[in-house]
């Protein structure tokens, strides 16, 4: 029979299972931040973020395939490794595409993007870049960066080679200080569907803001986090090793519905890069909101920007029906009849009203 214990080995028993506890219930915390299903922090208030599994993608890239259970389908030449996918090889004209099958309908939240571009090119002998979707259509292949012309959403580009400044030097024509971009350069754009991506200006004339972001063949991960709250748009980077986000475009105003897909795509053309994604994580973002923001902050069937005037869409008739279309040609062949009787009527009695004055 055990000996009894003292009140000293009561303590000591007590304080082990305590201890015990203490430090399984912190490795449970731990695991559960790790795994992106516990709330973080991340600014001063009442603002939380939570990883949402089923928009983000992360090695071993399960869910990335072909079929109807992938949660995030590939286009193009983008090809599954094991470390990374890469949208487009440094071959020339090539282009990829990696999307979310799952439409997003997140009020606020938040894209971060580790992606590498790096290839065996010189100085201003590489390209093109790729770029980060948030748009209504999904795996529509095109010109802009690998995606179709012409977008309803939202558009960030990693643009690494300058077709404006090499048409000017073309045309020995020079920048004015005041206007002249240093690439590789990041822009946005947000379209209703009505404004085309001027690939030879790069973008500018559509461009909500940029920044440059020498990216190309670093040693260390680069990063970029597009962040949407409160119809503020924010788009920060980290591309100098030293794990610190840094500003490159902030735009207020701007209005983007939900259900829309996340995709990134690559294209590569006379030039060309390898242009790798390793991870998209995206995560919802709670913020707290006024009355009279819930007010202002209602859902939009159209992206925008306010205080700049996007073209509005025209949108197409539908198709006509079989019995439409019948009645349209029904009553096209009576009036065309109709108006061949009241034609020949018309005729006869100008005919006979000829022959009385001949008489």
């Amino acid at each position: 029979m055990a000996a009894a214990l003292g009140p000293s080995g009561w303590w000591q028993r007590w304080r082990r299972r305590l201890s015990a506890w203490d430090g399984s219930r912190m490795l449970l915390l731990l695991l559960l931040l790790g795994s992106g299903q516990g709330p973080r922090r991340v600014w001063a208030g009442q603002t939380f973020e939570y990883l949402k599994r089923e928009h983000s993608l992360s090695k071993p890239y399960q869910g990335v395939g072909t079929g109807s259970s992938s949660l995030w389908n590939l286009m193009g030449n983008a090809m599954v490794m094991t470390q990374y996918i890469r949208l487009t090889p440094d071959m020339q004209s090539k282009q990829g595409a990696l999307w979310n099958r799952v439409p997003c309908f997140l009020r606020d939240w938040e894209l971060q993007v580790h992606f590498k571009i790096h290839g065996q090119g010189k100085k201003n002998l590489h390209g093109d870049g790729l770029a980060i979707w948030y748009t209504k259509d999904r795996m529509q292949p095109g010109p802009v960066f690998g995606n179709m012309d012409k977008f309803v959403g939202l558009g960030v580009f990693v643009d690494t080679y300058p077709n404006e400044e090499k048409q000017q030097e073309a045309q020995k024509r020079r920048y004015s200080p005041g206007v002249q971009r240093v690439f590789p350069y990041i822009s946005a754009m947000v379209n209703n569907g009505s404004l085309s991506y001027d690939h030879e200006r790069d973008g500018r004339p559509t461009e909500l803001g940029g920044c440059t972001a020498i990216v190309r063949n670093l040693h260390y991960d680069t990063f970029l986090v597009i962040r949407y709250v409160k119809r503020h748009l924010t788009i920060m980077m980290d591309i100098d090793g030293k794990h610190e986000w840094r500003d490159c475009i902030e735009v207020p105003g701007v209005r983007l519905p939900r259900g829309y897909y996340f995709g990134t795509s690559s294209i590569t053309g006379d030039l060309s890069d390898n242009h790798d994604v390793i991870s998209l994580k995206l995560f919802e973002l709670t913020v707290e909101r006024t009355p009279e923001e819930e007010k202002l902050h209602r859902d939009v069937f159209l992206p925008s920007v306010d205080n700049m005037k996007l073209p509005e869409m025209t949108a197409p008739l539908p198709p006509l029906g079989g019995l439409a279309l019948f009645l349209i040609v029904f009553f096209s062949l009576v009036f065309s009849v109709f108006a061949i009787v009241i034609g020949i009527i018309l005729y006869n009695k100008w005919q006979e009203q000829s022959r009385k004055r001949f008489y």
